[in-house]
């Protein structure tokens, strides 16, 4: 592997890290296609987790917080799409254990090592019969189905590799995700795995993706809504056999750049992945107060179902802009508010600049839009992501279970 610099980072070719394993197979909890898979390491890897603050946290997300508190370890990770297992009382907390138990029992390893998690349709039972044969399908194998298998209504599979050097040792990271309505996550997304063959403890694992995820995956939305299954994992299995990552070794910026660059592309991948969504929409904000109302306002713009329609008809309404950050209780120079979009200055010191409209009407065409608003009260930074609302969201969620 070659890089430009000993601190550069590299984005590759999809890839599972040394040691890491996976598959997937149909079970019959969608019509078509693989819904069920796991991820293997070779040995117990070091684990972390951040995960959905929905009160009616489902079965398998609850089991495998439980899992990973009790040593920041885990081995593997099974996974289904098609059913949710939430809100399905204690006969939900016995089938998660059941598929923690089933997938532990195939791989001959301890299933407090054995984290859960399912994705679909929420108050429906999981039928552990299909679960059970699905399980009994599974190899170890080196493909990428499993990142096809978890999804629902994402309109494609959402992965990222990157490489770097680590005390002179190739050090790979593989992502994947899924995640396309019922977007609005506090502590995580829907599901989000992450891999590494690195050498780092778990405690030190957990600090930095939990710092992460508030940088990356909460700071996307695309309709408002939490799920109950939100999840984010990442598993560090060591075979790199680096010296272990601690804020003081030399390289651990390299380490923490190329973690963030795979959170944050698989953040970018879900907005822009959103249902119905046909646009990318990303809010920068600057001249805060500070970064936590930096992240709001970026985050309350690109919420807001009025700029979403704004961007989706290519309308350059700012106003609609205007009335989300007003709405918020960031601090903010009433008459020193600058917005752009896609690099045409609408907004200055609080007034519309006359802006030419069939130029920027062409510029909201682009499949990407950027929002840069400047608060004008400080010199803090926040960005956040989300997507266009579409005629088509509506038609895919009225129509969901059917």
């Amino acid at each position: 592997m070659q890089m430009e610099s000993e601190n550069s980072i590299e984005i590759s070719k999809f890839e599972w890290p040394n040691g890491f394993y996976s598959d997937a197979a149909h079970s019959g909890l969608k019509a078509t296609g693989d819904d069920l898979g796991w991820l293997y390491s070779k040995v117990p890897a070091s684990a972390a987790g951040v995960y959905t603050t929905n009160q009616f946290q489902a079965a398998p997300t609850t089991l495998t917080k439980q899992t990973i508190n009790l040593d920041h370890s885990l081995q593997a990770m099974v996974m289904n799409a098609g059913n949710a297992n939430s809100c399905n009382g204690d006969q939900g907390t016995a089938d998660a254990e059941t598929m923690q138990r089933l997938t532990a029992e195939k791989l001959d390893i301890n299933p407090k090592l054995v984290g859960v998690a399912s994705t679909g349709v929420i108050g429906e039972l999981l039928p552990m019969v299909k679960i059970e044969n699905g399980i009994s399908k599974l190899d170890l194998t080196k493909t990428d189905a499993v990142t096809k298998a978890i999804l629902t209504t994402d309109t494609h599979p959402k992965t990222i590799t990157v490489k770097c050097l680590i005390d002179n040792q190739p050090v790979t990271l593989t992502g994947f995700c899924k995640g396309s309505g019922m977007i609005h996550p506090n502590m995580a997304t829907m599901l989000g795995f992450v891999t590494t063959d690195a050498v780092i403890a778990g405690d030190q694992l957990q600090s930095l993706l939990s710092t992460t995820v508030d940088q990356t995956f909460n700071q996307i939305t695309v309709d408002g809504d939490t799920s109950t299954n939100d999840m984010v994992i990442v598993m560090a299995n060591g075979m790199a056999q680096n010296q272990p990552l601690t804020t003081n070794h030399p390289d651990y910026p390299t380490f923490v750049s190329a973690f963030k660059t795979v959170l944050t592309k698989l953040a970018q991948a879900i907005a822009g992945d959103g249902e119905g969504a046909s646009k990318l929409v990303e809010v920068n904000v600057s001249g805060a107060a500070n970064h936590n109302e930096a992240q709001q306002a970026a985050k309350e713009i690109v919420g807001s179902n009025l700029v979403k329609a704004m961007i989706f008809g290519e309308d350059a309404n700012w106003g609609r802009i205007m009335q989300a950050l007003g709405q918020t209780n960031v601090h903010l120079d009433v008459d020193g508010v600058s917005v752009s979009v896609n690099g045409i200055q609408l907004v200055k010191n609080s007034m519309g600049t006359g802006f030419n409209e069939d130029k920027i009407a062409e510029s909201l065409k682009a499949k990407k839009v950027t929002i840069d608003v400047d608060l004008n009260v400080g010199d803090a930074f926040g960005t956040a992501w989300g997507c266009d609302l579409t005629y088509k969201y509506v038609q895919i969620n009225a129509a969901y279970r059917s």
